[in-house]
């Protein structure tokens, strides 16, 4: 039988997550309660003192401290490790959580640990607005709780019965695929992508698939970036082509599409055999023009769309994300080549291009050589436009000789 995690502060909800869990019962599922509260002492399958202990902290401790930012915190990383413990002890089919802020940060703090796929529902009244704190790089559903978490009424009763019905058939559906995974599947191999690289990416896509590998693109918007490293760190790929690390140079300069800081480290770390290029390293994005700060004013621009604008990096931009890139491939356990395209590194930055700049380029290229030498990165320095056709292909098939011989 599935199995769905409702987590909540069992204190201030108690009653509400009573009626879930009977809700979730009579759709055929077993429930595991798991009490988030650092106030509570409420009966539960997973107390708040278990949690607290998760994370290496004393719940009588917390409380007495009187730091409620410091106990969410303690509360949120215990109940990370808990989902994570019970998914890999196979109790866990789904999550289940309904709250305010509060709560809803610390579900999602924990949810975020669980893999792709696996079910994980979040029913709160801040599901609107930006959620990113919320969903992270995972596959989170946010349901809006439309009245706040305060009692069952005519209203909640059909938000939250919906949420309990629909977690349960996912639940169900998880611990059937759990019990009988699908087999002949092709290697996963992860690809970052954006429109000024698209024709370098696709060719690539189509060659890996030509090689037997099953290509996953992610359009390199931060959100994007940040999902190809997680499922990099969580060993799903046999590969990552990392043509488009442009969100690297957002995180450096202030762009609205950075993956943070650790971006380009996951495969790495994981021991991944990577094939990486300095894929629209020419470029900041910003929205509209009218928003991008009035600092950058002398800098040269591309109004993409309306609601995109892009900003050419200068050589001392471009000197930094290179060596940026460079420790972080030096430091990687697996296998790496970077292709570096001498003729331009997207599709505005080539001859008669607006952002053609072959000082910034160099500087770029010139970092990127000096922070990998002496380390066992393969660098191919490639007379080639990034798009041009073959570019892609040379790429992709390095990176399959890369896999194979570490078969």
């Amino acid at each position: 039988m599935a199995t769905v995690v409702l987590l909540g502060t069992l204190d201030t909800k108690g009653a509400e997550y009573a009626w879930l869990a009977e809700r979730l019962r009579g759709h055929g599922v077993d429930v595991v309660t798991v009490d988030v509260g650092p106030l509570s002492d409420a009966a539960a399958d997973v107390t708040a003192a278990e949690v607290a202990r998760a994370a290496g902290a004393d719940l009588a401790a917390l409380r007495a401290a009187g730091d409620r930012g410091r106990a969410m915190e303690a509360m949120a990383a215990g109940a990370a490790r808990t989902v994570t413990g019970l998914h890999a002890a196979g109790r866990l089919d789904g999550v289940l959580a309904v709250g305010g802020s509060g709560g809803t940060s610390v579900a999602s703090r924990a949810v975020q640990e669980l893999p792709v796929g696996v079910p994980k529902l979040l029913v709160s009244t801040m599901a609107a607005g930006d959620v990113t704190p919320y969903v992270g790089a995972v596959d989170v559903t946010l349901m809006y709780a439309v009245v706040d978490v305060a009692g069952i009424n005519s209203l909640s009763e059909q938000v939250f019965g919906n949420a309990a019905a629909g977690v349960s058939a996912m639940a169900r559906e998880y611990a059937r695929r759990r019990a009988a995974p699908a087999t002949g599947h092709r290697p996963l191999v992860g690809l970052s992508m954006f429109g000024l690289t698209t024709p370098a990416v696709d060719e690539a896509r189509e060659e890996l698939d030509r090689l037997g590998y099953e290509p996953l693109v992610f359009h390199a918007t931060g959100a994007g970036g940040r999902t190809l490293e997680k499922l990099a760190g969580d060993g799903r790929f046999a590969g990552v082509l990392d043509l488009t690390t442009t969100e690297l140079a957002d995180d450096l300069v202030g762009g609205v599409l950075s993956a943070g800081p650790r971006r380009l480290e996951a495969a790495g770390a994981r021991g991944v055999p990577q094939v990486v290029s300095p894929g629209a390293l020419d470029m900041v994005n910003f929205g509209p023009r009218a928003t991008v700060p009035a600092r950058f004013d002398d800098r040269t621009f591309v109004v993409h769309n309306p609601t995109v604008t892009l900003m050419r990096t200068t050589p001392a931009e471009n000197a930094e994300l290179g060596r940026r890139i460079g420790a972080k491939l030096a430091a990687a356990r697996g296998t790496v080549t970077v292709f570096l395209p001498l003729r331009g590194v997207s599709g505005v930055d080539r001859d008669g291009g607006p952002f053609r700049d072959a000082e910034a380029d160099a500087a770029l290229f010139a970092a990127l050589r000096e922070a990998l030498a002496g380390s066992a990165v393969e660098v191919v320095e490639d007379d080639a436009h990034i798009n041009d056709p073959g570019f892609g292909r040379r790429a992709a098939h390095r990176l399959h000789e890369l896999i194979t011989a570490g078969r």
